[in-house]
């Protein structure tokens, strides 16, 4: 069984080509895949489905990728966030990160990189994900007295 076959994973990208293609590619690995074009297709999704990671553009029509960004952490904190650009920078990279993406890369990606950086941040989610189910369970606990 495919170590990704649960990996949850929201594209945003407005080259429709580029991110059908690059579906198809995480699919073939065991990941379920969501891709969408825009920002406000994205904020839209995640109010609607639960996702381990997403893999956000940084340059898009209508709200841009780092707008993306704030809009899905502001609703889904412990959604681990990858961001992809055709023009890295490193002002924009320290923005990304100060606004909560795990980490950027170059397009055109890398795959196994791009696995590799999804497995990571897939890690990182699930860590959150327990550590806010044990506090949660702790003040159960402690509020029935047990």
């Amino acid at each position: 069984m495919d170590r990704h076959l649960s990996t949850k994973v929201l594209l945003v990208d407005d080259e429709e080509e580029f991110s059908r293609l690059l579906a198809r590619r995480l699919e073939t690995r065991g990941m379920k895949v969501a891709a969408v074009t825009c920002g406000e297709e994205a904020v839209a999704m995640v109010d609607k489905r639960v996702f381990d990671v997403a893999v956000i553009d940084f340059s898009m029509p209508g709200i841009d990728g780092i707008e993306t960004l704030k809009q899905i952490k502001a609703r889904r904190p412990d959604l681990e966030v990858l961001m992809l650009t055709g023009h890295a920078t490193v002002a924009g990279g320290i923005e990304a990160m100060k606004q909560g993406a795990n980490d950027f890369l170059q397009k055109p990606v890398d795959i196994d990189e791009l696995l590799e950086k999804i497995k990571t941040a897939r890690k990182a989610h699930l860590t959150a994900v327990h550590r806010k189910a044990d506090a949660e369970m702790q003040d159960i606990l402690k509020r029935k007295s047990w």
